[in-house]
């Protein structure tokens, strides 16, 4: 009996008709019975403004978290200020490895000038690190026509200061 009426409430004239008749909702003082507030309603117009209603405390709460320093407090998110110093922080490390390596190798050139085990190809006069064999180009040591010229000149004029 009961699963008849609920078939027939589902039915789409049946439904219809409960959707769309109008109902009075009335708030009374109940000291006086005084009538404080009435509104005619369907149900279908409170299915409509309810939802409407939860899309927009949806998407305020979503507005309030997203784009104010609230969302600092919720677990996940990272404040701005803590991302700025943690990217500072990589660029400071990734010199002072930069500065290290560069420190040791001219303490590694300095150990070796003091040692006597500096081989002149390698190294480079102007800051007195090494240079690793593998960075040098490939130099042509071959003399051209004027060196060898100019050679010649130098040892005639040297020959002839010493006499």
């Amino acid at each position: 009996m009961k699963w008849q009426k609920i078939k027939e409430f589902f039915k789409k004239d049946l439904l219809k008709r409960h959707l769309f008749t109008k109902n009075r909702l009335v708030i009374v003082n109940d000291d006086t019975f005084e009538e404080v507030f009435s509104l005619k309603l369907t149900l279908m117009n409170v299915f409509v403004f309810a939802t409407l209603g939860a899309i927009l405390i949806i998407f305020v709460t979503t507005f309030i978290i997203a784009f104010t320093p609230l969302r600092e407090y919720i677990p996940g998110y990272t404040s701005t200020k803590l991302k700025r110093e943690a990217t500072e922080l990589a660029l400071k490390s990734d010199s002072l490895k930069f500065a290290i390596k560069k420190n040791e190798l001219y303490l590694e050139s300095i150990k070796k000038v003091l040692n006597g085990k500096l081989e002149y190809a390698k190294v480079n006069k102007d800051s007195i690190m090494a240079i690793r064999v593998d960075t040098l180009p490939e130099l042509q040591l071959d003399a051209t026509k004027a060196e060898l010229e100019l050679r010649k000149e130098v040892e005639l004029i040297e020959k002839t200061k010493k006499k």
